[in-house]
């Protein structure tokens, strides 16, 4: 049995769960997601668990079953708390700052990088320097952040760029130099 798949979600006070055939629509006070689940997979709700069971123990049953829990247990914690995915800006001159709900980007190039915010994701600016990508959909939050960082990867050799908060760039020696002199 997956490991998984197997472990019950609990849904608290103030979420309502709707199963209509193999969509699911979780509301909560953030807000509402809905999704299409693998039509392979059982949900059952009791109360405030909801269980997910797979109806045999082939490969792809297998995998399916873990995947289905933990979309469904993202949106619950998605409508509840959220998600907050951080980003670091490092470089001379690199910045970041809000234009009315959308993000731009100082990077270095000759022209500033605009990202436009979609439906459910907002921006947050802590400095100049360090920025958030906030939304109720997990999915959602890492795919921005990640076009975010995409515009600017950081670089080996002096580690500019843009990163996660915490990300760890691992750095390159420089060009050696000629020993001896000139030829």
């Amino acid at each position: 049995m997956s490991r998984i798949g197997r472990l019950p979600i609990q849904v608290p006070a103030g979420v309502d769960v709707t199963l209509d055939g193999r969509t699911i629509t979780v509301t909560g006070p953030k807000g509402t997601l809905t999704r299409d689940l693998p039509p392979r997979m059982a949900l059952e709700r009791e109360g405030d668990v909801i269980t997910v069971s797979r109806p045999t123990e082939n490969k792809l049953d297998k995998s399916l079953h873990g995947l289905t829990r933990t979309l469904v247990n993202n949106m619950v914690v998605g409508v509840t708390t959220g998600y907050r995915k951080g980003l670091e800006i490092v470089g001379v001159g690199y910045r970041a700052q809000k234009v009315g709900n959308n993000l731009q980007l100082a990077l270095g190039y000759s022209h500033p990088v605009e990202i436009v915010a979609p439906e459910g994701i907002s921006f947050e600016l802590d400095t100049p320097l360090k920025l958030a990508v906030v939304g109720i959909d997990k999915e959602l939050v890492g795919q921005m952040a990640a076009k975010i960082r995409a515009t600017r990867k950081p670089e080996p050799y002096k580690g500019k760029g843009v990163r996660y908060a915490g990300e760890k760039v691992r750095r390159k020696a420089g060009k050696a130099g000629k020993i001896g002199g000139k030829k």
